[in-house]
């Protein structure tokens, strides 16, 4: 018969990865995506873990060159001394780099720009799929993929809500070539931190403009977590300069100009001077909360959620990507398993594929363990600090 028909909603990572990863198992999948736009314009880091480099060979599209490497860790306390450093060979990646390679494995047909969906619906042999524009799908295997505030989870489980973690975290990236040569000498080669007191700043190199890779042509990327009650308070924070108010994230146009200033002068009180050079460099940094999500059920019948729709990992144990990555091949796994019947990839009594439920990614239950504010703080004594940083 014809081959199995999955619908994606949510063309972000986790999105693409479960797309791949049942395309290569045999599948039909049309990803639809909210954004008229093509999502690879977003500025962040990624840092790679084996695990993900192997979803990357195993879904078809390939690991290799996929980021830039580094050496190890450093921390650097306020006057910019080394407190602690130590190796630790691994790939940073960018977010737009990572989407590239991935949507490019994917037919231009399978993906969907401006296919916001409003309703889902479950039933017997399938999963139904309505969108904004009054068009509607009809799929073997519904796989909600739509982020922190999914409109599929909503549905099928509305009372699993996420909630505000209590900091946010301010990004930035800036080309390498546009640092000073002593910032470029000290963060061209590292991921580095600096830790004060209940905040996290880090910084590392990743492809520049185009996937370059070599020194002077790539970007230099920084992260930095701040307890929301030090900045503003979050409506504040996150009211736009159009007066709008949002929950997860600013984009950098909408973040208003005093709250930036603000931002940039505790950075001259609490940085050393490589990081206040990265933040004054960042013509328009934005703005993300941070959220948790752990919610008792994952599967539904025809439909389950995936990446940051089903938990989250918070960004500084950097494993959200490699989490959302790992879903999509155990869902692929467990699918397999069963010889792709979808009711069958179920313990006995339980609906659908809710098999995948209780297994979830290795990533999400790694994740799970570190995520957590406490995490980010100063250690007892200054040679533990970088042995304590997560971004593992």
């Amino acid at each position: 018969g014809a081959a199995p028909r999955a619908l994606v909603v949510g063309g972000s990572m986790a999105g693409l990865a479960a797309a791949l990863m049942l395309r290569r198992a045999g599948w039909r999948v049309e990803v639809y995506e909210r954004s008229r736009e093509e999502l690879s314009s977003r500025g962040a880091g990624i840092l790679t873990h084996p695990e993900l480099l192997a979803a990357l060979d195993a879904a078809g599209v390939g690991s290799e060159g996929i980021g830039v490497p580094i050496e190890g860790r450093v921390t650097f306390d306020r006057d910019g001394a080394v407190v602690g450093a130590r190796p630790m060979p691994q790939l940073a990646t960018s977010w737009d780099m990572l989407y590239r390679r991935m949507r490019g494995g994917l037919p231009e047909g399978a993906y969907r720009r401006g296919r916001a969906a409003v309703r889902v619906e479950t039933r017997a042999g399938g999963a139904i799929a309505e969108f904004a524009d009054g068009g509607r799908a009809e799929g073997d295997l519904l796989i909600g993929c739509d982020g922190v505030r999914s409109t599929v989870r909503a549905q099928l489980a509305p009372g699993a809500r996420a909630r505000y973690a209590g900091y946010v975290a301010w990004r930035g990236m800036i080309p390498e070539s546009a640092a000073s040569a002593a910032t470029r000498e000290r963060l061209g080669r590292r991921l580095s931190f600096c830790l004060p007191p209940g905040e996290q700043f880090l910084s590392y190199p990743v492809a520049g403009e185009g996937g370059r890779l070599d020194p002077g042509d790539r970007r230099l990327n920084w992260v930095w977590y701040r307890p929301a009650p030090e900045t503003r308070d979050f409506d504040e924070l996150f009211t736009g300069t159009d007066g709008a108010r949002r929950d997860v994230s600013m984009p950098p146009d909408s973040v208003r100009p005093e709250v930036t200033a603000d931002m940039r002068a505790a950075a001259r009180r609490l940085l050393p001077q490589a990081f206040i050079e990265l933040v004054a460099l960042t013509a328009k940094p934005f703005l993300q909360a941070i959220y948790d999500l752990d919610p008792p059920e994952i599967a539904f019948g025809r439909a389950i959620v995936m990446g940051d729709a089903a938990f989250v990992a918070r960004p500084h144990t950097g494993f959200g990507v490699t989490k959302a990555v790992g879903d999509a091949v155990a869902l692929a796994e467990s699918l397999a398993a069963h010889a792709g019947d979808i009711d069958g990839a179920s313990p006995p009594g339980a609906p659908g594929v809710s098999t995948m439920g209780a297994r979830s990614s290795p990533a999400a239950a790694a994740s799970a363990g570190s995520s957590t504010w406490a995490a980010t703080a100063p250690a007892s004594t200054p040679s533990a600090k970088s042995a304590t940083c997560p971004h593992r």
